[in-house]
C-alpha cells in the first residue's frame, strides 16, 4: 500500500489582513502535521505554494521551518510552480527550497523539433511511483503547452502533477481550460489552480483538485469555510481518496438584500445583533438595487463599531453586488462600434446628469492619461512629462505645481 498527501493552492502570504494571513499559515501547518502523523510516503504540492514568486521574508522563514519538520520525518516533497509562484525568468523561491533539500521540483521535460513536450519522470525511491509535472503559468498560458505534452514511458503507477483548469470544473463559464482526455495517460492527476474540491474518475484514471489549504478570498471563505488536502491510498493499483478538511475558526456569512440606502444602517445593525460573532470570521455581503439613497448613505463606520463590540476575529464586507439606479447608465448598443464610442456615450450621459464646470476637463484628461511611456524613456522623465501635461490641462500655475 502507498499513501500520499496531495496539497494545492496554499497561497502562503496571500492575505492582506494579518489575522487571515496567520490563519492561512496555521491551516498549512495543520496539513503538514496531519501528513506527518499519517506517516505518508510522500507529499505532492500542485502549485501556488506561495502567493507570489517573491514572498515576504517572514513567510519564507516560517515556511522553511515547516519543511524542515517534514524532512526530519523522512517524507519527500514533490512540487511544481503554479500561476502565482511561477516566474518567467525561471527563478523562484521554490528553487531555494529545492537547493536546501526540502523539495524536489518534478517539472522535467524535453522539447522535440516537432514541438512535442516529452515529460521526464521523477521516481520516488521508496514506492517506485513515477511522478511527472508541468507548472502553471500566468493567464492560463500553460494550456497550449499541455496540448503538446506527452509521456513516453510505461509505468506501473503514474502521477501527473499539473496546475491548470480542466473543462469539467468550469461548465459554461467562459474561461480557458483543457479537455482532460487530451492529457497524457496517468493513474492519478494531482491538479491545482481551481479552488474547489473536485474528483472525477475515467476508467483507471482519477482527476482531482483537493481545494486550497485555506480559502483565498471573501467568496471562498463563504463557500468553503476551511482549507483541505487529499489523503490518497493506492492498494493493488486501485486509488482511494479522502478529502481532509482543516476547520480553524467558525465562519459566519450573512447576505442581505438592501433597497434603501437611507434606512440600511439600522436594518443591518438589527440583523447583526441577532448573531453570535465571538472569535468568529464574520462576512457581510450586501446586494440589491437601491431605489432610495445611495451606498454612501450607509454608515459603514457605525456598522463596524457595532460589529467590534461583538468581538469577531475579523470582519469583512462585500458590496460589489449593491447597485444604485442613479449610477446605472444605459447604453444603446446600436452605433457603438468601438470603445472610444462607448466612452464618449458614458461621458455624455454623465455630464447631463452631473452638470459642472469640471466636465470640460474630462476629454483632455482622458487623452493625457492614455499617453504611453516611450521606449527607453526613464520612469522619472515619463512621470514628469505626464504631470506637466496634466498641469497645463487643469490650468495650474507653475508656482503651485
Amino acid at each position: 500500500m502507498v499513501r500520499f498527501s496531495h496539497f494545492a493552492d496554499c497561497h502562503l502570504g496571500g492575505w492582506r489582513q494579518e489575522e487571515l494571513q496567520k490563519l492561512n499559515f496555521e491551516s498549512f501547518q495543520k496539513a503538514v502535521d496531519f501528513s506527518i502523523s499519517e506517516k505518508v510516503d510522500f507529499i505532492l504540492i500542485a502549485g501556488d505554494l506561495f502567493d507570489s514568486a517573491y514572498p515576504p521574508i517572514e513567510i519564507l522563514k516560517e515556511t522553511f521551518a515547516e519543511f524542515r519538520k517534514i524532512k526530519n520525518s523522512n517524507i519527500p516533497v514533490y512540487i511544481i510552480a503554479g500561476s502565482h509562484d511561477f516566474s518567467a525568468s525561471g527563478k523562484t523561491f521554490l528553487d531555494v527550497l529545492e537547493k536546501a533539500g526540502f523539495v524536489k521540483n518534478v517539472e522535467k521535460y524535453e522539447v522535440l523539433e516537432n514541438q512535442s513536450i516529452i515529460l521526464k519522470p521523477c521516481i520516488d525511491n521508496k514506492t517506485g511511483i513515477s511522478i511527472y509535472g508541468y507548472s502553471g503559468k500566468k493567464s492560463g498560458m500553460e494550456i497550449d503547452d499541455l496540448k503538446k505534452v506527452k509521456i513516453n514511458e510505461i509505468n506501473q503507477f503514474t502521477i501527473l502533477m499539473i496546475h491548470t483548469t480542466i473543462s469539467d470544473v468550469v461548465g459554461s463559464i467562459p474561461m480557458d481550460s483543457i479537455d482532460k482526455m487530451s492529457l497524457p495517460l496517468a493513474n492519478y492527476y494531482a491538479l491545482g489552480h481551481i479552488h474547489q474540491v473536485f474528483e472525477k474518475q475515467e476508467s483507471n484514471s482519477i482527476f482531482s483538485y483537493p481545494g486550497p489549504t485555506f480559502p483565498n478570498n471573501f467568496q471562498e471563505l463563504a463557500d468553503l469555510k476551511s482549507g483541505s488536502i487529499n489523503l490518497v491510498e493506492v492498494v493493488n493499483g486501485k486509488t482511494k481518496i479522502k478529502n481532509i478538511k482543516f476547520p480553524i475558526k467558525d465562519v459566519v456569512y450573512k447576505e442581505m438584500e438592501i433597497n434603501n440606502g437611507l434606512t440600511a444602517t439600522e436594518k443591518i445593525i438589527l440583523e447583526i445583533d441577532k448573531i453570535n460573532l465571538n472569535e468568529k470570521i464574520f462576512l457581510l455581503k450586501l446586494k440589491g438595487t437601491l431605489t432610495q439613497g445611495k451606498s454612501g448613505d450607509i454608515r459603514f463606520n457605525e456598522i463596524e463599531e457595532f460589529v467590534k463590540k461583538k468581538n469577531p476575529l475579523i470582519f469583512l464586507r462585500n458590496i460589489s453586488s449593491l447597485k444604485t439606479i442613479e449610477t446605472e447608465i444605459e447604453l444603446e448598443q446600436e452605433g457603438l462600434e468601438n470603445m472610444e464610442n462607448i466612452e464618449e456615450k458614458i461621458i455624455e450621459e454623465y455630464s447631463k446628469k452631473n452638470p459642472a464646470d469640471f466636465n470640460k476637463f474630462i476629454h483632455p484628461l482622458m487623452n493625457s492619461l492614455s499617453i504611453e511611456k516611450n521606449e527607453d524613456e526613464k520612469s522619472s522623465i515619463f512621470e514628469s512629462r505626464l504631470i506637466d501635461d496634466l498641469n497645463k490641462i487643469l490650468e495650474i500655475p507653475e508656482e503651485l505645481s
